[in-house]
């Protein structure tokens, strides 16, 4: 059976193109040019599915706030603003109104703390589970909206906030990093960017593999969330805390690069501007293809994946 990849790769080959299409298949957001001045426009879609983004015992606000949340964050990957959004809801026959209003609140709140307009929707029924997906619209300004490729060697590369052991509640509750990523490129030259929602071992090779280029991390600098760390203690099956924090997925953090001679300047100001997010330098873009890591005994290559559909 194909995987996430393999399947994606086999459906967008040979699709019809549109001069107004500036970025298609292959980021975090579509980028179009419909001839705003000084705007690019950003497409994205979405999907949470019962069972497999969340389960029934979650709070239905947290379900809401995650199905529009997971969107908003990819168009944080873009530097983006986002403005409007299209809910479509997929309902078994016995569904609960009164839980469904619920998840819609979740929605709302999130979508009011970030200016975005529900624009409208479709409701249509979907056997036994609970199916969400949002379509969303925002705009970027041309000169500073970041995509996936653009990494080039020598570069330095960050990631915000903690990693690992999402599951134990945060990945429905995450706050998607809008504001900062367009503070990123109005103030430092971003070379490529991506969302972590599938895992860092996963998403950083999307980066890498749109860049053509490599990656070395330090061990000691991959930023371990809490949680990872207690589940590590908690429960034998566990993954250890580091591995949780390059596998688990639905951290939905900033993945990104920029020149090595503006990695202390640019921690210096995130400190300053952010003094509640965290944000660590785990390393840096190489030539050599591949992913590494580096601890005291050396350098070793990294086989491990995050998340993928179908597998």
């Amino acid at each position: 059976m194909m995987n996430e990849l393999e399947l994606i790769r086999q459906l967008t080959t040979g699709l019809p193109p549109h001069p107004a299409v500036v970025t298609g298949p292959g980021d975090d957001c579509a980028v179009l040019d419909l001839g705003l001045p000084g705007q690019w426009l950003l497409f994205k879609t979405d999907a949470v599915v019962e069972g497999v983004h969340f389960t029934r015992e979650a709070a239905p606000e947290q379900i809401g706030h995650k199905a529009l949340a997971r969107g908003l964050s990819d168009v944080a990957a873009m530097a983006g603003t986002p403005t409007a959004a299209l809910i479509t809801l997929a309902l078994p026959k016995d569904f609960d109104a009164a839980y469904v209003g619920r998840i819609y609140q979740g929605l709302r709140t999130l979508a009011q703390a970030h200016g975005v307009a529900v624009a409208g929707g479709e409701t249509t029924t979907n056997p036994e589970r609970l199916l969400i997906s949002v379509a969303l619209l925002g705009t970027v300004d041309r000169t500073r909206c970041v995509h996936r490729a653009g990494a080039q060697p020598g570069d330095a590369l960050f990631v915000t906030g903690k990693l690992g052991g999402s599951l134990a509640g945060r990945h429905l509750t995450f706050e998607p990093r809008l504001a900062e990523a367009r503070w990123l490129a109005a103030h430092f030259s971003i070379h490529s960017m991506i969302d972590l929602s599938d895992g860092l071992a996963t998403d950083l090779r999307h980066l890498l593999e749109a860049g053509g280029v490599g990656a070395e991390l330090m061990k000691s600098a991959i930023p371990v969330s809490a949680e990872a760390r207690r589940l590590a203690r908690a429960e034998s099956s566990a993954k250890p805390p580091l591995l949780a924090a390059l596998t688990d997925g639905e951290d939905f953090e900033l993945l990104f690069t920029a020149a090595s001679r503006d990695a202390v300047p640019l921690l210096d100001a995130w400190k300053k501007q952010f003094p509640d997010t965290s944000l660590s330098c785990i390393g840096k873009i190489t030539r050599e293809p591949g992913l590494r890591l580096r601890d005291r005994e050396g350098v070793q290559p990294f086989t491990g994946h995050g998340y993928l559909h179908f597998t």
